[in-house]
């Protein structure tokens, strides 16, 4: 039995994430697909456009066998700390064979070579990274320009690091080196429109795109054509009764949290500078809404995506010294099943023997299960936390009843 794993968001599941799941069954040979998914926040700092249910069934409609959720304190966080949550959460089922992702290089020799080089970090390249910085260039110029120095020919691959894809590629590799996983990486190049391209294209668009055309226009069809047969039909059922989201539906909710730590400041947060708390606390009684307050505090050195992210470390009360303890204590401590196909008997009794971390498929019994682990429960409680916090937002914006995360079924196709 063959598994490969996919990490993903999902956001919303489009064509080319049905391409990449058909690439990776056909370049590793798999029988099965294991999902780690984001749950209602992702990786940029925003809320999901559609809540990590409906996802998980684009998902397993479209070939995925398992879904499970990655930890919000992972899910949330830089390419660094995502990429190793992933990767240890795979890792630790102890069936998956490999991982596959899309990239804008399609090397995986090359992301490999890099990955190496930064997770070992000889003497010359820490002298010469350093060197850069006392220069005053940023620490991605700064990055570049040392594995230049570093790598012979890399000078022609340079361009490699300012694609987000490859970046975390390289971040899945060098996870696998960290945690001396024998998982193997793969990679295919991807499809259709870069990730950063907001325009719709004719059928493969990149998922910014499709978020963006939506909060635009707030026309479902416009992006028919974008999406599986299956998903679109998700996203119709669901269209302006729980769905779509977007970061100013949290407007209020961050005020209040905002209003709310104000006399301590906001450094105990995950990746929040000082600098970053003061212009926090200065602009505060300016704020109009996320996306607006976003603008306002970003900076030549700091990106509106990275303020975003930031922000909802606050909202969500991610902290630095939670995420230290569950780094240090293992990475992760369960794996919470979102949902999986009744047809992968085989898959799951696997898991379910030979995973070394607890497999949660109800929240009624994870207190149990999770009762010999030191931090396991403050990671799920804040997984939970998010759950309720995304529900209240679209509880407001489509006055539907509020749906207690306790009670949530797992989806099973």
């Amino acid at each position: 039995m063959k598994v490969v794993g996919i990490i993903a968001e999902y956001n919303p599941f489009h064509n080319g994430h049905k391409f990449h799941m058909e690439q990776a069954r056909m370049l590793t040979g798999a029988d099965y697909v294991i999902v780690v998914m984001s749950g209602n926040f992702t990786q940029r700092g925003n809320p999901a456009l559609v809540d990590k249910y409906t996802r998980t069934r684009m998902a397993l409609d479209a070939g995925a066998d398992l879904v499970i959720e990655l930890p919000v304190y992972y899910a949330c966080t830089s390419a660094e700390f995502f990429a190793k949550g992933a990767i240890s959460l795979l890792d630790k089922l102890g069936v998956v064979d490999s991982i596959c992702f899309g990239s804008e290089c399609g090397d995986i020799t090359v992301l490999t070579q890099i990955a190496s080089v930064l997770h070992h970090e000889s003497d010359e390249f820490k002298v010469i990274l350093k060197s850069y910085l006392k220069e005053g260039k940023t620490f991605p110029q700064a990055r570049t320009l040392a594995l230049e120095a570093t790598i012979r020919d890399f000078a022609g691959n340079s361009s490699i690091l300012s694609s987000p894809n490859n970046i975390l590629g390289i971040e899945y590799v060098k996870a696998i080196m960290s945690l001396e996983s024998s998982i193997t990486p793969y990679t295919n190049l991807r499809v259709g429109s870069a990730y950063h391209e907001k325009r719709l294209a004719e059928h493969n668009s990149s998922a910014i795109a499709i978020r963006q055309s939506l909060e635009e226009r707030d026309d479902l069809f416009l992006i028919k054509g974008q999406i599986p047969d299956n998903a679109y039909d998700l996203l119709e059922a669901r269209f302006h009764k729980t769905f779509p989201v977007f970061s100013n539906d949290l407007s209020s909710l961050l005020k209040y949290k905002l209003l709310l730590e104000e006399p301590t400041g906001y450094t105990d947060f995950i990746d929040v500078s000082e600098d970053l708390s003061s212009r926090i606390t200065n602009n505060l009684y300016l704020y109009t809404n996320f996306c607006e307050f976003c603008d306002l505090l970003k900076t030549k050195d700091m990106t509106y995506a990275r303020i975003s992210r930031c922000l909802i470390h606050i909202l969500l009360d991610l902290r630095k010294s939670n995420l230290t303890k569950f780094w240090n204590s293992g990475v992760v401590s369960y794996a919470r099943m979102l949902g999986f196909n009744k047809s992968s008997s085989e898959l799951m009794s696997a898991v379910k023997n030979n995973a070394s971390i607890p497999l949660i498929s109800k929240l009624a019994d994870a207190a149990t299960l999770l009762a010999n682990s030191e931090h396991g429960m403050e990671m799920l409680n804040a997984d939970i936390l998010a759950a309720h916090i995304y529900d209240s937002m679209t509880c407001d914006k489509f006055k539907h009843p509020p749906v207690n995360e306790f009670v949530r079924n797992i989806v099973m196709v």
